[in-house]
């Protein structure tokens, strides 16, 4: 068991590495591919644990809170859980989300990147920022703080937008 963990941990992704590419089914069922985005925008993706609850919840209504300025600062927000693109459907819906939720049913995508899981149970909740050129340039890991990812990710967003070419890379943990 302890090799299966020393190899999750290779896998996990770095700051500095090649955001590794994948494509999953959005709200609507079609086919989203991260390399579609690459060149284009900085991408916010976001992995959390499970549509319509409250932590995960608070997390995406707060994304959707501040999207025009994500956007506006030239970033693409994607949240992925292991929920099924109904499922989203019907949570883009009720809580007004503008942005691409998509369907990691078998968990792949969140394996690929090395999302850890919380007490070996919850789904990690884990974001990162991936830039233009499709470097991860920044990972923030909070399972109790949702509303912490979008302050995160908007500041290394701006970053990015308006220091073009310094260094913004880093990675934090909280609980």
């Amino acid at each position: 068991m302890s090799g299966s963990n020393t190899a999750e941990q290779r896998k996990k992704v770095q700051v500095g590495d090649p955001a590794p590419d994948f494509t999953l089914p959005d709200q609507a069922g079609r086919p989203v591919s991260l390399h579609d985005f690459i060149g284009k925008a900085v991408i916010v993706l976001y992995f959390y644990p499970k549509d319509n609850t409250p932590g995960c919840t608070a997390e995406a209504v707060c994304f959707r809170d501040s999207y025009v300025v994500f956007k506006q600062a030239g970033a693409e927000v994607i949240g992925v859980s292991s929920d099924s693109s109904e499922s989203h459907q019907q949570f883009a819906n009720q809580h007004r989300l503008p942005f691409i939720l998509l369907s990691d049913q078998g968990a792949t995508v969140r394996k690929l990147y090395g999302v850890p899981t919380t007490l070996g149970l919850l789904p990690g909740r884990v974001t990162y920022i991936i830039d233009k050129r499709g470097i991860v340039r920044h990972i923030f890991s909070s399972q109790f703080n949702p509303e912490k990812h979008v302050e995160e990710a908007l500041t290394i967003v701006r970053a990015l937008q308006n220091e073009e070419g310094v260094a913004v890379e880093g990675s934090r943990e909280e609980a």
